[in-house]
């Protein structure tokens, strides 16, 4: 991937040495860009009570860890912007500048830098205008607005804050332990985490908020699917761009569409706990992963990415 040739975003926030101390809607429609419309199911039945075993506990950490949004937002129910928390200001961040040696922090730089700009063209053919999002690079630890994370969290995307928090160490975890290594599985995760503030921005994350407090756990489980193999192919959609604009080398499809396998729901729980139970999927198996994430990469169509509508996921 010549990801070197990408533009450095100017977003970025680095706290990475202060962090190192501690200091739905039933029956709703919602319109994606393309102007067709989304509709969610009113899911009926409120969300289910009660609290989750250690087992249980274990592959929530584990799933959200893998790509998504901050484990504590899928234990109490926020996924979306729902106007829970108020956007964190307390954490003081230095002047973004990475230097030689900092070559992981430059990388997801310049992958950021590059989503601004190809959906900043796609939101302006549409008659709207793009807002990008911040990207805050943490080590150990984190304050949001979505509450504190840890590196255990991994990548996660907090819709109050508006932004995209990142640990890098999680790029030798998503090679070594989860054996999707490469730079361009590597940009996978950040494009996908961009995806879900595009759903942030376009009201999507809000809507399956206020409609998952609805539903029952299995159907909110469902509809969780739909939204992240949206951002599955959001990020194929800027993947599909850098690959026009000639930024891909051979091998850099296989590398993300070999972390969406590795990251898939099913391959996950069945590397936790030896079984897999499709009814608690949340981001959709390693097959529905690749196959919407190739959804926009061959496409490069935002309006492609319907998974709402979509009758196979």
């Amino acid at each position: 991937m010549r990801w070197r040739n990408m533009r450095r975003s100017t977003k970025v926030r680095d706290l990475r040495r202060a962090s190192r101390s501690p200091s739905g809607m039933g029956g709703a429609r919602m319109r994606i860009p393309s102007g067709r419309r989304v509709r969610i199911p009113s899911g009926g039945g409120s969300r289910a009570g009660g609290g989750l075993g250690i087992g249980g506990l274990i592959v929530v950490v584990i799933i959200a860890w893998a790509l998504g949004i901050n484990p504590l937002t899928l234990l109490t129910g926020g996924t979306g912007g729902g106007g829970q928390f108020a956007p964190s200001q307390q954490q003081t961040s230095e002047p973004f500048n990475p230097g030689q040696g900092d070559e992981l922090a430059d990388f997801a730089s310049r992958v950021l830098g590059d989503t601004e700009d190809v959906w900043a063209v796609k939101f302006d053919e549409r008659g709207m205008r793009y807002e990008p999002p911040t990207l805050t690079l943490f080590s150990g630890q984190v304050r949001s607005a979505c509450g504190f994370a840890s590196s255990a969290s991994g990548p996660f995307y907090c819709p109050p804050d508006r932004g995209v928090f990142l640990d890098l160490s999680f790029f030798s975890e998503l090679s070594r332990r989860f054996g999707a290594p490469g730079d361009f599985a590597q940009a996978y995760v950040i494009a996908h985490e961009v995806g879900h503030h595009i759903q942030n921005q376009l009201g999507i994350l809000g809507r399956f908020n206020e409609a998952r407090r609805r539903m029952s756990e299995r159907d909110a489980n469902a509809m969780s699917v739909r939204v992240e193999l949206q951002a599955d192919c959001l990020a194929g959609v800027w993947g599909h761009d850098a690959a026009e604009r000639g930024l891909l080398e051979r091998g850099d499809l296989d590398e993300a569409l070999n972390a969406a396998s590795q990251i898939g729901d099913d391959t996950m729980q069945r590397r936790a706990q030896g079984y897999v139970v499709p009814e608690s999927f949340s981001h959709g198996s390693a097959e529905q992963r690749m196959r919407w994430f190739s959804v926009g990469f061959e496409s490069g169509d935002m309006g492609q990415c319907d998974t709402f509508e979509a009758r196979q996921l």
